[in-house]
């Protein structure tokens, strides 16, 4: 499979080239079938620049629905087991899009709406101003246990509040904006800030993102940008020469990965059984342990790595944790506490960091 190219041709086609299960994300803007029946145009009678491409016109709604069946069924044969995909519509198609990504086994992780900040307004004043677009992020199905969220640098990249699902932004407008003698080099190209938050939070630095409708190739441009590889397919060749142009002059990427963000999360760090803490002598059979150091609630650690309260009641840290915190779930190692030798009571997952920090010393 040749990484960060393009391929020539209809992705239904060009797709069937890829291996299965050889892709770690897949954003699609693909057709909207905006069926405009008329030209549009201002106040003043100047006419506007409207999407009235041919690849946006389909025969009928039956006809788009076979294109976006076979199209979605390709990328999910490419796309791996722990991969996701995000799709980009307006309210002409993402509704059609969404059933038959559901129909197909799909799993819907967010609907995030992307509101244009500068968008076209509704000259006949006739209706509302479409002012959004809304992404659909699915994973492959809904039994999927793993897949890529860097929840923290989302967090981060906005100002450390938690990410929203409203995504607020301009349209690809003044130097962003690609021409060719003057004229758009593409009606619908988007802004490199909306494919930003989608490749930063949903892939890793040297993973493989697809972009089945690749345009003028801001999807290959910000992936580049970040450190992931890319493969484009785009039909038209005016596009790829304007994609190719536009990626040969971003410089290659760094090797220090964490530059595009990939650093250990509580959920990426090398998972750690309570037990080791007793096969590694940090902690010793009949220890107690405190409840959010409540001396009243306090548990008994044995053998097994099991915890027994003063009941008799016996499980895990995170049951015994949920049962004595009398919550519903409990993440146990944020719980329960130890006494060192100072009689200090101390978090137990400082002692599961020291293990992973004893594993990395004799790596």
């Amino acid at each position: 499979m040749d990484l960060d190219c393009i391929y020539q041709g209809d992705c239904r086609e060009q797709l069937s080239a890829l291996p299965d299960k050889s892709i770690d994300l897949i954003f699609a803007d693909p057709p909207y079938n905006l069926q405009l029946n008329a030209d549009l145009w201002r106040p003043n009678m100047t006419k506007v620049d409207a999407v009235d491409d041919a690849w946006d016109q389909f025969e009928d709604f039956a006809a788009y629905d076979r294109f976006t069946y076979v199209w979605l069924s390709a990328c999910r044969r490419v796309l791996k087991d722990d991969g996701t995909i995000w799709v980009i519509g307006s309210y002409h198609n993402i509704y059609r899009v969404g059933a038959i990504l559901q129909d197909l086994g799909y799993w819907f992780l967010n609907d995030v709406v992307w509101v244009k900040t500068n968008p076209m307004p509704q000259f006949r004043g006739v209706r509302f101003t479409n002012a959004h677009e809304t992404l659909l992020w699915c994973k492959k199905s809904q039994d999927q246990k793993r897949y890529t969220f860097h929840y923290q640098a989302m967090k981060t990249l906005n100002e450390g509040k938690q990410m929203r699902s409203d995504w607020h932004m301009p349209l690809c407008t003044g130097g962003e904006r690609l021409r060719v003698n003057g004229a758009k080099a593409h009606t619908t190209q988007k802004p490199e800030a909306l494919l930003y938050r989608v490749i930063l939070s949903s892939s890793n630095p040297g993973d493989v993102v697809l972009d089945p409708f690749f345009g003028t190739g801001t999807t290959g441009a910000v992936a580049k940008k970040l450190g992931r590889h890319f493969i484009g397919i785009e039909r038209e060749q005016s596009y790829i020469e304007v994609a190719q142009k536009r990626l040969a002059a971003i410089p290659p990427p760094q090797l220090d990965v964490e530059v595009y963000g990939q650093f250990e999360t509580k959920r990426t760090l090398p998972r750690v059984a309570f037990a080791a803490l007793l096969e590694q002598g940090l902690l010793l059979p009949g220890q107690l342990l405190f409840y959010d150091k409540k001396p009243d609630q306090v548990v008994t650690v044995l053998a097994d790595g099991s915890l027994r309260t003063s009941d008799g009641m016996r499980g895990s840290i995170h049951k015994i944790g949920a049962l004595v915190g009398n919550l519903p779930s409990c993440n146990g190692w944020d719980h329960w506490y130890y006494a060192d030798e100072q009689n200090d009571l101390l978090v137990i997952d400082t002692l599961r960091e020291r293990i992973r920090q004893m594993a990395k010393r004799n790596e």
